[in-house]
């Protein structure tokens, strides 16, 4: 009976104990690391200079966990490994949450990383020869994204109301017979060999040494832009004043200035 009881006992902490080490939510403890998932640049960048730079004086503890994808940033965060990760944009969210059926709580807009169209091929987009390839990313927010840039700079027309998750289906014209390749945004600076032009989510065109403002055919504006990236948490950890005390240091005149002269126009403040 005495073992019986025993064992009960032990399950019961080790129960306790797997449930402790998997939350990252919202603490009882202010001191405690804010632990945020980001993808290395430049979100990894930004977040080690205000660890380093400013966290400390302001108070705040930080805990950088990196990841190298789209997907693995918001699994952390559903999954309560992290309290905040910081890598996406409102419509990359909205369509997480929509196939996921998780909520999440967009905090505060920070920098934005210009899409860009960039080619070893040909030296500007009226240079680009009927059938050509062009390889976009294949998420469902940067696909509909990079098919409006496409759009913009009048190499494709959309169909009116084509929602920011366009694909090639939302195309109404096409009148140098473009072929789409989607692919993991990751893949995208590597595919440049083999296609004539790739638009580029701006964090691994940086990270491939590419510049929207110095090497892209085309890059998107900042003004109106609805794509900044910024922090996201679980709607139950947004008031969490780790997480507000890290967004004001984010949005504070030391990062701004810390991208400008890092980035030097690859990377946007979110006006």
């Amino acid at each position: 009976m005495l073992r019986k009881f025993t064992t009960a006992l032990a399950s019961v902490a080790l129960l306790a104990g797997l449930t402790a080490c998997g939350s990252s939510s919202a603490s009882d403890d202010p001191d405690a690391p804010l632990k945020v998932a980001v993808n290395p640049v430049p979100h990894g960048d930004i977040l080690k200079y205000v660890k380093d730079d400013l966290a400390g004086k302001a108070g705040l503890r930080l805990e950088i966990v990196t990841f190298s994808d789209y997907q693995q940033p918001n699994t952390a965060l559903k999954e309560k490994q992290v309290t905040a990760n910081y890598f996406q944009h409102v419509p990359f969210m909205e369509e997480f949450e929509k196939k996921s059926g998780t909520k999440l709580a967009f905090v505060a807009p920070v920098h934005l990383e210009p899409l860009g169209v960039y080619s070893k091929k040909v030296k500007s987009l009226q240079a680009v020869p009927q059938g050509a390839t062009v390889a976009v990313p294949n998420d469902p927010a940067n696909e509909g994204r990079s098919l409006k840039l496409l759009a913009d700079n009048g190499l494709i027309t959309l169909k009116p109301g084509a929602p920011a998750s366009a694909t090639e289906r939302d195309v109404a014209s096409n009148p140098r017979g473009l072929k789409f390749k989607p692919l993991k945004a990751a893949q995208l600076p590597r595919s440049l060999e083999d296609v004539d032009l790739s638009v580029i989510n701006g964090n691994y065109a940086i990270e491939a040494g590419l510049a929207p403002n110095r090497d892209a055919l085309a890059a998107e504006k900042a003004e109106g832009n609805p794509y900044a990236n910024g922090i996201v948490t679980l709607p139950e950890d947004k008031d969490d004043p780790r997480v507000k005390k890290l967004v004001q240091l984010l949005q504070g005149p030391e990062v701004k200035k810390y991208v400008e002269d890092k980035y030097k126009g690859s990377v946007l403040i979110a006006s």
